[in-house]
């Protein structure tokens, strides 16, 4: 019987998703030594050890700022992710800030949590105190998408159902994405003009150089006065300094974010939320499966589909016995492949090579079994940087 995969958890992962693991092939746990792969949500990799036999990291979220991606690119070792699986709770939540910016509730709710309920005057100044938050409807208002992937498409549907008018920019959209686009959504040609001409902006970006800061001191001054800038994508695209500098000066009307920081606690015109974006059951149990199943296919069958740092690739299994490479993107690799195969009396059977970046992936099934000097040889090869072989089980 072959060795079971070992597969180490370093969060509470959901049920459903790690009953995908059968216990006839894996061995899941929080303390396993060397394991073949690391499956987690918010824990920090970042200068942790990680064992020499990782050979995928899967995380079942979105994000992946707490993993160290280049690091892992140059072992070879793919990080899996979830995109997708958290977005209609994400667009509840946004959703949800709207109302609570339009309709003032966080300070409505601490006014009314301040009341002396037993003073014999509760309904006057219940009366009184209302005054101060009186708000707006959503009707009618624009709503800015920065961002129209799966979250942002789903943000648009739902405030174009609640009456609201729908700016959208993403200078990298998918196909996908854009045939799943309302045909309503009004396109822009930068952020500068989501921000200029919306009275709610939300934004649905990662967290990249490109993004860090993307809304700024700059173009927030674009801003309506009374607008309202929405930030449940990630911390760092939008600068606090300059948040806060808008609303002392009046020159935005709120700010809400599911970041807290010290800098925005207990701010005139921030709610902060404990990062709830994806805080679902479903939501949970959305990504876990997806990122399960991504993460067997890849240890058991080499195919890739949703790694942040690899390209996708899925074959069909020809033969019983697979190799696949991670190798630098550079010139006559697959030459050098095929030449290793060939001098060990290997027939290749089928064949694939995709790249992303400076990263390529191939997978390459043969028609005998291989033995380890020709993953030896193969490893060998100048810019190889992980050789597995998978035969069938």
């Amino acid at each position: 019987m072959a060795e079971s995969l070992r597969v180490l958890v370093l969060n509470r992962i959901s049920a459903a998703g790690l009953a995908r693991l059968p216990a006839e092939r894996y061995r899941v746990g929080t303390d396993l030594a060397d394991p073949d792969a690391i499956l987690l949500r918010s824990a920090d990799l970042h200068g942790a050890p990680i064992a020499a036999s990782v050979r995928a990291v899967a995380r079942a979220g979105a994000g992946t700022n707490n993993i160290p991606v280049a690091a892992l690119s140059a072992r070879g070792v793919p990080v899996f992710n979830a995109p997708g699986a958290n977005a209609n709770a994400v667009k509840e939540l946004v959703l949800a800030a709207m109302l609570i910016a339009s309709r003032h509730l966080a300070p409505a709710l601490g006014f009314v949590d301040a009341l002396d309920v037993a003073a014999p005057d509760l309904e006057s100044r219940v009366e009184d105190g209302k005054k101060a938050y009186a708000g707006r409807e959503l009707l009618g208002r624009t709503l800015g998408i920065v961002g129209l992937g799966r979250i942002g498409c789903l943000v648009a549907e739902a405030a174009i159902a609640l009456g609201m008018k729908v700016l959208g920019y993403d200078p990298e959209i998918t196909v996908d994405a854009a045939w799943s686009l309302p045909s309503s959504v009004r396109r822009a040609a930068s952020v500068d003009e989501v921000l200029r001409g919306a009275d709610f902006v939300t934004l649905h970006v990662p967290l990249l150089p490109a993004t860090r800061d993307l809304v700024g001191a700059a173009n927030m001054a674009r801003m309506r006065p009374d607008a309202v800038l929405l930030n449940f994508s990630r911390e760092g695209v939008v600068s606090n300094a300059a948040v806060l500098q808008a609303l002392d000066a009046r020159a935005l009307g709120g700010y809400v974010c599911d970041f807290p920081s010290p800098e925005l606690h207990r701010r005139r015109g921030v709610v902060t939320l404990p990062h709830l974006g994806a805080s679902t059951a479903e939501a949970e149990e959305n990504c876990a499966l997806m990122v399960v199943d991504q993460l067997r296919a890849y240890l058991e069958d080499g195919e890739v589909v949703n790694a942040v740092n690899f390209p996708a690739v899925q074959m069909p299994r020809g033969t019983a016995f697979r190799v696949a490479i991670a190798n630098s993107n550079v010139p006559n690799m697959l030459g050098q492949i095929s030449t290793t195969m060939a001098r060990a009396g290997l027939n290749i059977h089928n064949m694939l090579n995709k790249s992303r970046g400076e990263m390529a992936y191939t997978l390459v099934d043969v028609d005998s079994a291989v033995g380890a000097g020709v993953l030896d040889a193969l490893a060998a090869i100048p810019g190889v940087l992980a050789v597995r072989y998978l035969p069938a089980r």
